[in-house]
């Protein structure tokens, strides 16, 4: 839910991107579940036929062996094999000849009633021969007959293995307690039973195996070494597991393997079979391979949509938001039109008009403010030049009065001129921040003059080489003496001292007048925060906050607040840059 909250705030190309993978993904998803269930089914469908086919070549090889088990008891008890095997050098060789052929077509009938018998022998060891079905001259193979006895037989089953060869057999007398006077057994054809395994898995490319863990021996249709020890550990393990038949896939060299096994008790052994699966899925593992492709064209189809995007939509749009951006800078810059006769090129085009508009307009607006501003700045300027040119007269008449302040008096007139001619100047609305220092410093001494010693002014602090607007400091200092030291009957102090902090360049003017009260303070603070609407405020304090304003903007101005002195401190916050 959070990812959609977020895709929802996110751009256009993440949405588009966002969407266009919504609809792929479950397509591939879905192709996959298809492709990998089918795999599933057929392979599923393919082991169980396997199984089924072991099962009935397993079935045969129980029934033959079975039956071979069955019937091979009807021979051991033959007359002529008993009488040869306890009288044969007492009859005669033509009695004897006569017995052996009989036993010989019995024989031959014994192997020709299964495909699975390759020779069917009687070992007699009294006449020193081994009568098979198909020779007539023949001998007694000493170890071959020691090694069908019953007590060289180390396990149940019916089956014995010697020199690869796999054997039935029975003797007479079943007792292991003496030498028996003769062996009847069938050797089974192990090629019929490689023949039998291969058809199991031939047709798909698989090999089979038989295999009997407890005696070590295997017939096998051709099967790999290194893949045969693993057939033996996976018998084992299905041994150990108690698992008599099933199947499961195996690896071998990287590729995988259907394995198919049963477990016949007749035999005691495992038949396992081993299918590649590329042979069992078949087609499957070509649309695997084609879904890959499909997955391959699929990253190429995205990155050429992402490349399109980025190209054709994301990029232009970029581009617009980025004017956008330059015009809430007050940047009116146009775009470059890079595009033909499509939606981009016509907002672009509305663009450019929009942009040649607002700079029109901004220019005649701004034409227009500066005119407003210069007129107002006249219009303020001209009300502060005749403040206190009344009261100058009167004091230098005093001072031309009395006889000994005639040098005062001259010094006075020094004063009233540089005072009248600095405020009369009307060629430049912005002047170097020293003049307007030392202006205020000559109106200091002209109050100096009037006051006496009982007003004691200080100036300190260093005034950057910066243009402000004229008369600014000059009349801050003028409303300290008119409504703070002037009326004081204690000494009182004035002192201007300067701070810079960043571009701001602060000139800070405190008195210790007494006058003036907290609330008086903060109706100060309110009129100067509104200083547009007091428009009967044309001179003093709103007068210089409102110039200050209209040259460097709302953030610069007058603050208020107590002054260390006890009385008003006044800052004027001026751009330094």
């Amino acid at each position: 839910m959070k990812s959609l909250f977020y895709l929802h705030d996110s751009s256009i190309f993440k949405k588009m991107m966002g969407a266009f993978l919504a609809a792929l993904l479950p397509l591939m998803a879905i192709t996959w579940m298809i492709i990998e269930q089918g795999s599933d089914h057929i392979r599923s469908e393919i082991s169980e036929s396997v199984l089924n086919t072991t099962k009935y070549y397993m079935d045969s090889l129980d029934k033959e062996a079975d039956r071979i088990s069955r019937y091979l008891p009807n021979y051991v008890m033959d007359k002529d094999l008993m009488e040869i095997a306890t009288t044969g050098q007492d009859i005669s060789s033509y009695e004897r000849s006569r017995k052996i052929l009989d036993i010989q077509r019995r024989l031959e009938l014994m192997k020709n009633s299964s495909p699975f018998i390759k020779e069917a022998k009687a070992y007699i060891p009294l006449i020193e021969r081994t009568i098979l079905s198909n020779n007539y001259e023949t001998y007694l193979d000493e170890p071959e007959f020691i090694a069908m006895q019953h007590n060289a037989k180390l396990y149940e089953e019916p089956f014995l293995y010697w020199q690869d060869r796999l054997f039935i057999t029975m003797q007479y007398p079943l007792t292991t307690v003496k030498k028996p006077l003769y062996i009847v057994g069938v050797e089974l054809s192990t090629s019929k039973i490689k023949e039998t395994l291969s058809q199991i898995g031939g047709a798909r490319g698989g090999q089979s195996v038989l295999l009997n863990l407890e005696r070590g021996w295997v017939i096998e249709s051709g099967t790999d070494p290194a893949l045969l020890d693993q057939m033996k550990a996976f018998a084992l393990e299905k041994r150990e597991a108690k698992s008599d038949e099933g199947y499961e896939t195996i690896i071998y060299n990287g590729k995988r393997l259907l394995t198919v096994y049963k477990y016949s008790s007749l035999w005691n052994s495992h038949s396992i079979t081993c299918i590649p699966e590329e042979k069992v899925l078949g087609s499957l593992q070509m649309y695997q391979s084609l879904f890959w492709w499909a997955c391959g064209l699929s990253v190429c189809i995205v990155l050429f949509f992402t490349y399109f995007l980025l190209r054709f939509i994301y990029r232009p749009l970029m581009k617009l938001v980025y004017s956008f951006r330059r015009v809430q800078q007050n940047r009116l810059e146009p775009i470059v039109i890079d595009r033909g006769a499509d939606e981009f090129g016509y907002l672009y085009q509305a663009f450019n008009e929009t942009v040649r508009s607002l700079k029109k307009l901004i220019e005649e607006n701004y034409e227009q403010q500066i005119r407003n501003q210069r007129s107002e700045l006249k219009r303020l300027q001209s009300q502060i030049n005749p403040h206190f040119l009344y009261n100058c007269f009167f004091v230098l008449c005093r001072l031309i009065k009395s006889e000994s302040q005639k040098e005062k008096a001259y010094q006075f007139c020094l004063y009233i001129g540089q005072y009248f001619q600095f405020i009369t100047r009307n060629d430049e609305d912005d002047i170097p921040l020293e003049l307007e220092a030392e202006h205020s410093r000559t109106y200091v001494e002209m109050q100096s003059i009037c006051y006496g010693e009982r007003i004691q002014a200080l100036f300190e602090g260093d005034f950057p080489a910066i243009r402000v607007p004229r008369l600014i400091l000059q009349p801050i200092i003028e409303n300290a003496y008119k409504h703070a030291l002037g009326n004081m009957l204690q000494p009182g102090e004035l002192w201007v001292h300067t701070e810079q902090k960043g571009d701001v360049f602060s000139i800070i003017v405190e008195d210790n007048g007494q006058s003036v009260t907290d609330e008086q303070i903060e109706l100060l603070r309110k009129k100067l925060r509104h200083s547009a609407n007091w428009l009967e405020a044309t001179t003093g304090m709103m007068n210089v906050h409102r110039r200050i304003q209209l040259r460097y903007g709302e953030k610069y101005g007058i603050v208020l607040s107590r002054s260390e002195l006890g009385g008003l401190q006044v800052r004027m916050n001026l751009n330094a840059s």
